[in-house]
């Protein structure tokens, strides 16, 4: 992964970690014989192709659609010459459907992460072979009078925004509707309907990190806004504007920490162990999650977590997960694990940190956007994995 100055701790490992975590998807046969893929890739069964992601354990059926917006306020930061335009996956509470299962990515997506991360001798479509549980464009469920809650997921620095679909899964079945957001030229295929697919222009240009956060923060108040203004155009229930919130990770926390430091329209928002990048020390007054791997259960591993903790006036939580890595609150920790690369410092196995990020991003939002109740402490004091600091 392209180094981004200060864009998180791990991001040059993230290169080799990912890269390995494709050669963990080949299927048997997939490698020429003697090449590096056809060696490093794992027996794999018809459990494990069929699906990139664990199955959702919300009671809801969950359709996906994707869509494009274009904002002509803006040009974008990495290429002027274009206004700045934002992929999106919509996953929402569906009407029980036949429709096919969606692909995780598409065919010409799978082919430039690929090359992106020199991944040689596998099949350029390998990553779109496999498919998630929702099905593609089923009608939403109709809403509540009220409208659904909205969660805008930004994915980290040169990651796509199919990274984060097991956690978006999770949250429509149980009733959320999710836009993951691809920021334009910031991961390596992003496809767009005139046919073009733009790769990771920003990535070439080691950009500061809060110049990445702010301009993706005006992305997330972007499409927020598009999205409450008119949902059915995009094939969205209605929605509350009431209750809207961003969850990002690496990067895109950083982002989410922003986008609710610089808009009341935010709610709430939850940063998954991403460096804090700011250029504003303004108080945030509505909730936030700070959720983080194990190192951020270590007092001074993080200087910017910290900074960000005196700069929360409203509801915080600050928890850890003993031995989560980086890319364990992202569906790449179940590839990682089969590779044995997901690194010595991680030591909770993939289906433990799916399942605890999963509980804990759900119970935040429940309680924040829903008034649930104490959710939050209750599930964290549920797993033994979780250390609580701050209140």
């Amino acid at each position: 992964m392209p180094n981004v100055r200060e864009a998180g701790r791990p991001a040059r490992r993230c290169a080799t970690l990912v890269a390995a975590l494709l050669l963990a998807l080949v299927p048997f046969g997939a490698g020429a014989p003697g090449t590096a893929a056809a060696r490093a890739a794992p027996a794999a069964d018809a459990a494990w192709t069929a699906s990139a992601v664990p199955a959702p354990t919300g009671a809801l059926p969950v359709g996906v659609r994707t869509a494009h917006l274009r904002d002509t306020s803006r040009r974008d930061p990495w290429n002027p010459d274009r206004y700045r335009e934002l992929a999106l996956s919509l996953w929402y509470p569906a009407l029980p459907s036949r429709a096919p299962r969606a692909s995780y990515v598409t065919a010409r997506e799978s082919a430039l992460i690929l090359r992106f991360h020199r991944v040689e001798g596998v099949p350029a479509d390998l990553l779109a072979r496999f498919r998630v549980h929702a099905r593609t464009a089923p009608p939403p469920l109709p809403a509540p009078a009220r409208g659904l809650p909205l969660v805008l997921l930004s994915p980290g620095f040169a990651l796509p925004r199919s990274s984060l679909t097991g956690l978006a899964e999770e949250l429509a079945s149980r009733g959320y509707a999710v836009a993951a957001v691809d920021h334009a030229y910031e991961a390596p295929a992003i496809s767009h309907p005139d046919g073009r697919v733009t790769g990771c222009l920003a990535c070439r240009r080691h950009p500061e990190g809060a110049r990445v956060a702010a301009t993706r923060a005006a992305d997330l108040r972007f499409v927020r806004e598009r999205l409450l203004r008119s949902p059915g155009a995009v094939g969205l229930p209605r929605l509350d504007p009431s209750r809207v919130a961003v969850v990002g990770h690496s990067m895109g926390g950083a982002a989410a920490f922003e986008a609710l430091r610089t808009d009341a329209g935010f709610a709430a928002a939850a940063n998954l162990d991403g460096t804090v990048h700011t250029a504003g020390r303004s108080p945030v007054d509505r909730p936030f999650l700070l959720l983080g791997a194990g190192e951020h259960g270590r007092p001074g591993a993080d200087p910017t977590w910290q900074r960000a903790w005196r700069d929360l006036s409203g509801p915080r939580r600050w928890l850890a997960v003993r031995g989560a890595g980086h890319l364990s609150f992202t569906d790449y920790a179940r590839l990682l694990e089969r590779t044995g690369t997901a690194g010595e410092e991680v030591t909770l196995g993939a289906a433990d940190a799916g399942r605890v990020t999963r509980e804990l991003v759900v119970a935040f939002l429940d309680e924040r956007l829903r008034r649930y109740g104490p959710r939050l402490d209750t599930a964290a004091r549920q797993d033994p994995e979780v250390v609580t600091h701050g209140g």
